[in-house]
């Protein structure tokens, strides 16, 4: 049960595992070929993550408690990640979005134990579902109501981005919702060690 407390300004929020910037690039060139379809609205190169939380809409006055739970995170090394190729979602149907699915032991232990932080703290609540570590690319837009159609579905990754590489840090975002699609700002951020240092911002 979330705790309760008094009625505020209310933020987006959720945690995130940022991607190395030579990665995030390597998407973006591969997605001005593959994603270019007009049903398609392409993540922004510089919103490209994996998502380890999504806090939903929350008071204010628990944005510093959550902080305390991503600074927490810090301490584990930088998990080493795999990319996949695309994914549709829903996988039957219509597409909602595309997805590069994520391979790492790492990232799954590292979001189970900031996951547990967080509902130990009253700020989160267990998906019913398992971790799905994965970065979202892509997602159809809506014409009347429905999701419009890809005749053109993105092709496979090319082989620089099939090579490993680690996670830079763990990441507290702040989501504000706009008509050309989400924008997400940092509100906090740990950087991991072995990838960079492990300065908390």
């Amino acid at each position: 049960m979330a705790k309760e407390v008094g009625k505020g300004k209310r933020v987006r929020l959720f945690v995130a595992l940022d991607l190395p910037a030579t990665v995030r690039a390597g998407i973006g060139a591969w997605g001005e070929r593959e994603l270019a379809d007009p049903a398609l609205r392409r993540v922004r190169e510089d919103s490209l993550h994996v998502t380890f939380a999504f806090l939903g809409s929350r008071e204010e006055g628990e944005v510093e408690s959550v902080v305390a739970a991503v600074r927490a995170g810090g301490d584990a090394p930088a998990p080493l990640l795999e990319l996949l190729d695309p994914v549709q979602r829903p996988p039957r149907g219509r597409a909602r979005l595309f997805a590069l699915p994520v391979l790492s032991a790492g990232a799954e232990q590292m979001q189970a134990a900031v996951a547990e932080r967080l509902v130990e703290a009253g700020l989160y609540e267990l998906e019913k579902r398992p971790f799905w570590p994965h970065v979202t690319v892509a997602r159809s837009r809506s014409e009347r109501g429905s999701q419009m159609v890809a005749e053109r579905p993105p092709g496979e990754l090319p082989e620089a981005l099939r090579e490993p590489f680690y996670g830079v840090r763990l990441t507290l975002y702040r989501s504000q919702l706009q008509p050309t699609g989400a924008r997400y700002a940092p509100l906090a951020q740990v950087e991991l060690p072995g990838a960079g240092g492990s300065e908390v911002i």
